[in-house]
């Protein structure tokens, strides 16, 4: 496994559990995560409060199926389970496009799509 796939697995594995400071640590200072369609997240603190939005309860079962990395992009797809507040629990398709800078993840680009 890659140093930038090992941070991308730790990446999953913190939000698996809700660590922010595990998550927190495989980003630069200025990262952006654009959840496309939805938001748009700039730097840590901004990061920081979209890990256990207050729109979902619990943490997210996330299955990573593939993972492919070509320079300093890691692209991952997969399925997941979470819930939501208002509407209970739920099933998604996700794929997330991660660029690298110095080591760290700099930018997300995530795509989440509702499952039946």
């Amino acid at each position: 496994m890659t140093v930038q796939r090992d941070l991308v697995a730790q990446y999953f594995e913190g939000f698996r559990t809700s660590d922010h400071a595990r998550i927190l640590a495989t980003l630069t200072d200025d990262v952006e995560w654009v959840i496309h369609g939805h938001r748009i997240t700039h730097g840590k603190h901004d990061f920081d409060g979209e890990i256990e939005n207050p729109a979902f309860t619990g943490s997210p079962a996330l299955d990573v199926q593939r993972v492919y990395e070509d320079g300093a992009t890691v692209v991952t797809t997969g399925e997941g389970r979470g819930a939501t507040v208002e509407h209970g629990p739920f099933r998604f398709a996700f794929n997330d496009l991660f660029t690298f800078r110095d080591g760290l993840i700099a930018r997300v680009d995530s795509y989440v799509v509702p499952l039946p």
